[in-house]
């Protein structure tokens, strides 16, 4: 039975711009540079304005899609070794999540595990988003927050800090 969450029916969004703000952030912090570089916040501000409604849209939906793609080698990975996904992934983001509170405020934490559940279960998580509403500006940070940390799992797990860029590079290129 086919869901209304089912990714077939999720826009893949401006995945590329997304990859690009998610690889810069993981570079910042693989180089100690984790404090808020006011330059690179103000080109990040100017580059979101000049997207305007529509291209605030698409990005929000292609840093879902990173969700989705990152959570679905990671199900694929643990899947592997005969581990569970959730219980791998979901409890070590969310202990971090916790442990940033200027990023991630407690009332976007349910909201963020639940965008990684989705996307761990083979959900798109840009729908299952969108049953709840528009997505509010106090989501914002959280959601490229998100992304970052999973991508950085991913580096982390394989000891590559370039790898998850490379796996959606390489989804991107493979694809239609």
């Amino acid at each position: 039975m086919s869901s209304p969450c089912d990714p077939k029916y999720a826009p893949a969004g401006d995945v590329g711009a997304a990859l690009m703000m998610i690889d810069s952030r993981l570079k910042a912090v693989y180089d100690n540079k984790t404090d808020t570089d006011l330059e690179q916040q103000q080109m990040i501000d100017q580059f979101a304005a000049s997207l305007g409604p529509a291209g605030v849209d698409a990005l929000l939906d292609g840093a879902c899609t990173l969700i989705y793609l990152c959570m679905k080698w990671l199900r694929t990975a643990c899947e592997d070794h005969d581990k569970d996904v959730i219980e791998y992934t979901v409890p070590a983001l969310v202990a971090t999540m916790r442990m940033m509170p200027k990023t991630f405020r407690p009332e976007v934490i349910p909201t963020m595990a639940g965008l990684l559940v989705a996307a761990g279960t083979g959900l798109s998580p840009n729908l299952w988003r969108a049953q709840y509403g528009c997505w509010t500006e106090a989501e914002m940070n959280p959601l490229e927050a998100t992304a970052v940390l999973l991508a950085e799992h991913i580096n982390r797990i394989t000891g590559d800090h370039d790898f998850a860029s490379r796996l959606i590079t390489e989804a991107l290129s493979s694809s239609d």
